[in-house]
Formats: structure tokens, sequence, C-alpha cells
């Protein structure tokens, strides 16, 4: 009977709530997918096109400008006409994010701001796969004749979230190493 009830002055288990890096995990996602799917509609609706590409409309002289284009492939115009590989991709790469979200340690603010990036670039991406087929891309920069890919909000969180994973994972590297020449 003593087995079921709790010892004097201890304290009853705490609901579990929901932890500050879930918030900013997931808040970080939806702050991207709402960023990107707004953007993208904006550009959608602003820039003169014909077609899939419109004509580039400069921003600051000429290193930057917004150019409507519409990516059926992947990165630097790779894989041409793949939907559904790439929604099959996307839908993969969402999956693995929120899986191992449960994994990650309780530590690791840049850890969970790279992968809530990552998410929401994902997520953002596959709406318009789904959406239409194709990625909007806007953001245009370079100068002269060498420009950069156009890209948009989803694709630079991506690529700001691998950075930051990167970098994690370069600095707890860093961070082993030093423990270890410490302690020798």
């Amino acid at each position: 009977m003593s087995d079921v009830l709790p010892a004097v002055g201890a304290r009853p288990p705490r609901a579990r709530a929901f932890p500050l890096r879930g918030l900013l995990f997931l808040g970080l996602a939806v702050l991207v997918v709402l960023l990107d799917q707004t953007t993208k509609r904006i550009a959608e609706d602003r820039l003169e096109r014909t077609g899939v590409r419109s004509v580039p409309f400069p921003v600051i002289g000429d290193f930057l400008r917004f150019t409507y284009v519409e990516n059926r492939g992947a990165a630097f115009g790779l894989l041409q006409d793949q939907t559904a590989f790439f929604v099959f991709v996307g839908v993969l790469v969402i999956g693995v994010i929120a899986a191992s979200y449960r994994y990650l340690p309780r530590s690791g603010f840049r850890l969970h701001l790279a992968l809530g990036l990552q998410l929401g670039g994902a997520i953002g991406n596959l709406i318009d796969r789904i959406r239409q087929g194709y990625v909007v891309d806007f953001v245009d920069f370079g100068y002269h004749s060498n420009w950069w890919p156009v890209f948009n909000v989803a694709d630079s969180a991506i690529v700001i979230g691998v950075a930051l994973l990167a970098l994690n994972a370069l600095s707890s590297s860093d961070e082993q190493s030093h423990t270890e020449d410490a302690s020798a």
C-alpha cells in the first residue's frame, strides 16, 4: 500500500509543460512559413512577368533586384520538372526534422534555431510544390554578369539553418577537444 501513496513531503509529479525550446523551434518554423508565403504572393502580384520569369526590378542599384522566377527544379535549376520527387523529398525532410526534434538535447539554442529555420523553409517550399508544381523565387543579387541564382525566403532560412547546424557541430567538436586537452 505504501508503494501507491507518495512519501510524506514528496512533491506531486508536475504536468510536463511545453518547453521554451519547443516554442523557439515551432514558432520560428511558423514565422518562416508565413514570411515566405507572404513574400512569394507579393512577388507574384507585383512583379510584371511574361511566362515563368519577370523583368528584374532594381532594389539596391546593380546589386539587389527582384526577379520573379518559377523554379521547377532543385537548387541551381537542377532536376527540372520532377515535382513528385521533390514533394516526396520535402515530406521526408520535414518528417526527419520533426522526428529528430524529440531527441535533441534540452540545451543548445543554436541547434533549435537551426532546425526551426530548416523546418520552416522546407514547409514553405513544399507548399509551393504541392499548390502549383513549382517554387516561386524572387530575390536576385550579384554584380554585372556575376549573379547568384534567384532564391526566396524559404531557401534563405534553409541555408542559414544549415550554416548554424555546421557551426553547432564545429563548436561542439571544438569544445570537446578543449575538454579532452584540459583533462589530459
